[in-house]
């Protein structure tokens, strides 16, 4: 059975500042929510088949009595992990809700990752003010800095508690949200009152029960920009090839999300489907195919695809990530070598936009998820809930971190948007 509860520091004696309404009018309209109001896994139901027990999560929002006194409250929020479109919106949006919405005074930013956690490698926080993030949203990475990995558990709470933070609001991916549950773990061991609260970040998008993190969207459209590029090249020039290296370290929505929204790829490669590129219904046949009836190509590949063709770099990065070999330089060699076999000359042209696509600031679709992730983060925090993060699944939930980080979110071979690309590219379903 799925564990979908929520912990909670305490009892809630204060009320909250918010105003808003108790019992809303409408359903729609906006209020506090109740402790035993619920949002389904599944909002669809099949009236020929019997009812099965469901999966509940609690829903997030604005609760009417609150664990911490916004006047002796301080917080804290930390970014780690990879660049994201929408970082600096999601520390604003946090700071302006704290600050304007419950009355907090101090709210500090941790430099640079877990690291400014570690006084003894990290550099002293930073209190934020209403000028200091006036205008961040508008520009892209993080004004706080990042890094990867974990620093020494209790060394991270001893810094919480030295400087007096109510909570922590931990800003990255599945790595990161690891280690917020790590410091939630030894707060509950030494019976603290610090409330941590995680806000999903990974232009990846493949964080369990959240619909879409935050970056997502702008790095699709960044990607799918790259990809037209790549199209007028590959036309440009007879028997054409124009081949994009996009990211996606285990999950291939980058690419599924760009192809779509392009109509101009041709092929995509993702990590879930195995790549054969032998054999007359391999990838190299089918590309020459392409070749020989339209003469130009586009490849969009994921760089986590194709791993078990090449040797891989070995080891995990600082953020427990597996690292990869360069499948986009692999494949490029592999089809340049393959047509000249074949005699079929090919003007190849490679493009590896990574660290563009995720270091631009939010688009519109974006900026909007980013300051409904803070808030709910910074109800859930006043609340007294802790060892959790924001989910988005038919709605904001309260998602136990665990759940959040015991598995990644794939995307389904068989599913609809896989569908919509090979629709929209005419590949195989498979390869081989």
């Amino acid at each position: 059975m799925v564990d979908t509860t929520i912990s909670n520091l305490g009892e809630c004696k204060y009320k909250s500042p918010l105003g808003l309404n108790v019992k809303p009018a409408k359903e729609e309209d906006f209020g506090f929510v109740s402790e035993s109001e619920k949002v389904r896994f599944s909002h669809e139901v099949d009236i020929d088949r019997p009812a099965v027990s469901e999966l509940l999560f609690e829903k997030a929002g604005p609760r009417e009595n609150i664990f911490f006194d916004p006047a002796k409250t301080r917080a804290a929020i930390v970014t780690c992990g990879g660049l994201c479109p929408g970082l600096n919106n999601v520390i604003r949006s946090v700071f302006l809700c704290l600050h304007h919405a419950y009355g907090v005074q101090e709210v500090f930013g941790i430099r640079y990752g877990y690291q400014g956690l570690n006084p003894a490698v990290g550099e002293a926080p930073i209190r934020l003010d209403a000028d200091m993030v006036d205008r961040i949203h508008q520009a892209g990475g993080t004004i706080l800095g990042s890094s990867r990995g974990n620093q020494p558990i209790p060394v991270m709470v001893d810094f919480l508690v030295k400087n007096n933070i109510n909570m922590l609001f931990a800003v990255g991916g599945d790595g990161t949200q690891r280690g917020a549950q790590q410091i939630t773990e030894e707060v509950k061991r030494r019976g603290l009152s610090i409330a941590v609260v995680g806000i999903p970040k990974t232009i990846d998008n493949d964080i369990m029960y959240v619909k879409r993190s935050f970056g997502y969207t702008t790095a699709a459209d960044m990607a799918h920009e790259v990809l037209t590029c790549a199209h007028t090249e590959a036309k440009s020039y007879p028997n054409g090839i124009g081949l994009v290296k996009l990211m996606g370290r285990d999950s291939g929505f980058i690419a599924a999300g760009a192809t779509i929204a392009s109509q101009d790829v041709n092929f995509t490669i993702i990590p879930e489907i195995p790549l054969i590129l032998e054999g007359e219904k391999g990838f190299l046949e089918t590309l020459k195919r392409r070749i020989l009836n339209r003469k130009h190509a586009v490849i969009a590949v994921a760089e986590g695809a194709g791993q078990d063709l090449l040797a891989g770099a070995g080891g995990k990065d600082a953020s427990g990530n597996v690292l990869h070999g360069d499948i986009g330089i692999f494949l490029r060699e592999k089809i340049v070598a393959y047509f000249k076999e074949q005699k079929i000359p090919v003007n190849m042209k490679y493009i590896d936009p990574s660290y563009i696509i995720r270091s631009v600031h939010a688009n519109s679709e974006d900026s909007f998820l980013c300051d409904q992730y803070a808030r709910n983060a910074v109800h859930a925090a006043m609340a007294g809930k802790t060892g959790l993060i924001i989910g988005l699944w038919n709605g904001f939930i309260n998602l136990p971190i665990p759940l959040a980080t015991g598995k990644r979110q794939y995307m389904n071979p068989d599913g609809f948007q896989w569908n919509c690309v090979i629709s929209s590219t005419g590949q195989p379903i498979r390869w081989g």
